[in-house]
C-alpha cells in the first residue's frame, strides 16, 4: 500500500534577490512541493514582482527586519498551512534546490526531524565552489565546536538549506530568537535541547557575486554571538540561569 503524500512547503527569506529568484524556482522539482512561500523584507529590487509572476505566495515586510526577522514570518506562514515538512531555502540560486526530494526522504521516513544542506564535503571541492578561506576555516571552527557542546556529529552548521518536519516548528519557540543572522545557531541549539534528531546531506553550492554572503566584520559578529548561544545553552542545560531561548515561546505562550 502506497504512503500517504506528506504536504511539503519551501519557504524563501528574500532580500534583493531578482537576479536569482528565478533560477531557484525553476530547480524545484515539479510535482514535490505544494507551496513556495516567499517572505520579502522590503527589498529594493523587482524580486515581489517576479515571484508574483512565478505564482509564488509573497509576503512583504513594509520595513527591512532582518533575516531572523523574515524567517519567524516564513515558519508562521507555513505553520498556517499545517504542513508535514517545511524546506528552507535562500533564493538567491547559492544551494542547488533540485536535491528538495532527497532532503526531505529522511523526514518522510522518520529518520531525521531536521536536515541540514552540507556545502563541506572536502575542503577542494568547497573552495574550488568559490568559498572565500576565512569563511571556510570559522565555519570548520565554529561547527567543531558547536558538535562538542551540542553532543552532535553535522558536518556543516552554517548552511541556509534546511528542512523541518512540522513537529519541530511548533516546538522550538522561535520567536524568542534574534532577529539578525544568530537566528539560525539558536535555532539548532533549541533543537538539539528539545530533543530532535539533526541529520545532513552534502549539496552542491555556488559563490558569485549575485549569491547572498555577509561581509568578513557581519560574520565575526555573526561568529561571536553564535559561540555565546553555545555559553547559554550550557548555562540553562546546567540549571545555572534561566534562558529563554529554551523557555516558552514569547509570541505563542
Amino acid at each position: 500500500m502506497a504512503e500517504n503524500k506528506k504536504s511539503i512547503i519551501v519557504v524563501m527569506p528574500a532580500y534583493n534577490a531578482e537576479e536569482t529568484l528565478e533560477k531557484t524556482y525553476r530547480d524545484i522539482p515539479d510535482n514535490v512541493v505544494d507551496e513556495i512561500i516567499l517572505v520579502d523584507d522590503a527589498s529594493r529590487d523587482r524580486t515581489v514582482e517576479i515571484a508574483k509572476r512565478l505564482g509564488i505566495t509573497v509576503i512583504t515586510h513594509p520595513q527591512n527586519r532582518g533575516y531572523g526577522a523574515n524567517q519567524k514570518t516564513c515558519y508562521d506562514e507555513a505553520l498556517k498551512r499545517n504542513p508535514d515538512i517545511v524546506v528552507m531555502i535562500h533564493p538567491d540560486y547559492q544551494y542547488d534546490s533540485r536535491l528538495i526530494p532527497y532532503i526531505i526522504g529522511f523526514l518522510e521516513k522518520g529518520i531525521c526531524d531536521v536536515i541540514l544542506g552540507s556545502r563541506i564535503r572536502t575542503r577542494k571541492e568547497t573552495l574550488a565552489c568559490g568559498m572565500p578561506k576565512y569563511k571556510y576555516f570559522s565555519n570548520r571552527l565554529l561547527t567543531f565546536i558547536e558538535n562538542v557542546v551540542l553532543g552532535q556529529n553535522v558536518a556543516d552548521f552554517h548552511s541556509g538549506y534546511r528542512a523541518y518536519t512540522r513537529k519541530v516548528l511548533e516546538t522550538i519557540p522561535y520567536h524568542n530568537n534574534s532577529n539578525g543572522f544568530v537566528f539560525d545557531s539558536e535555532f539548532l541549539a533549541q533543537a538539539v535541547y528539545f530533543g530532535f534528531k539533526i541529520g545532513d546531506v552534502p549539496v552542491p553550492v555556488r559563490y558569485f557575486d549575485e549569491a547572498s554572503s555577509i561581509n568578513l566584520t557581519n560574520s565575526i559578529v555573526y561568529g561571536t554571538k553564535t559561540l555565546f548561544t553555545l555559553v547559554k545553552y550550557l548555562a540553562h542545560s546546567m540549571n545555572l540561569v534561566r534562558c529563554e531561548l529554551f523557555g516558552p515561546d514569547k509570541q505563542r505562550a
